[in-house]
């Protein structure tokens, strides 16, 4: 009778840690948006770097972002970037964003969680207007819907985003952009919580920006367009920080008038579960 009751105790103990297995893994893709929420109380901490190039012109966007669990579901965060340009825009503080996410959807399986969440985010009218970003009469605002399915060994996650620009100081229209991405992802090896931990990942991402007219020093130019970027990446994680990386390479663009299509975006980013 002993005997059997501790096959069935042992069953339950292996079946629970089968579940809860996900869970030490979970994390977003590194360019794509995926369903990821914290316990409730918990504060993820991340340092990151974001650099792109088209043409002659280079940026890069450092940014620390805080995010807390209000519950297991939601999640709200602040992120604060700062800007460097090669361009005459020069340097400054970026625009602040404040954001929420919250998880309408989970189905756990043995070695398997699924689930789905919404985001909003408020970009906000402050930061260094001369920095690249244009000056505004209000804030800008992004909606996204992400889905994720995250195994012992395999990942997937597809995610799409709109962003609702509002107008520059001068009156000027500027385009609202969309995006869409998805992204696989695989462990090659499963490890245990307090081991190292290798996510290797390819993203499809494809961005379309609204066509518009703009004046340009006193000149028409069009803008908008669409682009496809083929996306590898790569997640290291130990216990509860994690390292991603990746690289955003061009495969086709269908941009208007003369503008210049990215060269590549690159991504470098900590994180701490704390």
């Amino acid at each position: 009778m002993r005997h059997r009751q501790l096959i069935r105790r042992t069953k339950c103990y292996v079946a629970l840690g089968l579940l809860a297995a996900p869970m030490a893994y979970a994390h977003d893709p590194v360019f794509g948006l995926g369903p990821h929420t914290l316990f409730k109380g918990g504060v993820e901490v991340h340092v990151g770097s974001h650099q792109e190039k088209a043409g002659d012109e280079r940026a890069t966007e450092s940014e620390i972002a805080v995010k807390y669990g209000l519950t297991g579901d939601w999640v709200a965060g602040i992120e604060l970037p700062y800007v460097h340009s090669t361009d005459e825009s020069g340097n400054g503080r970026g625009p602040t964003s404040l954001s929420t996410k919250y998880r309408f959807w989970r189905k756990d399986l043995p070695g398997v969680q699924e689930s789905a969440a919404v985001l909003a985010k408020a970009i906000l009218n402050d930061g260094d207007a001369s920095h690249g970003h244009a000056e505004r009469n209000g804030n800008d605002y992004l909606v996204g819907l992400a889905y994720g399915y995250e195994g012992r060994k395999w990942y997937r996650w597809a995610s799409i985003r709109h962003r609702v620009n509002n107008d520059a100081a001068n009156g000027a229209e500027r385009p609202n952009k969309t995006l869409v991405d998805l992204v696989g992802g695989i462990r090659f090896e499963p490890t245990e919580y307090r081991e190292p931990d290798w996510v290797w990942m390819l993203e499809l991402n494809y961005e379309h920006t609204e066509h518009l007219s703009a004046l340009s020093e006193g000149l028409p130019r069009q803008v908008g367009g669409d682009q496809w970027f083929l996306s590898p990446g790569l997640m290291w994680t130990l216990r509860n920080f994690a390292v991603k990386t990746g690289v955003q390479l061009p495969l086709y663009d269908d941009l208007a008038g003369n503008q210049d299509a990215d060269d590549y975006r690159a991504l470098v980013e900590l994180e701490w579960h704390l």
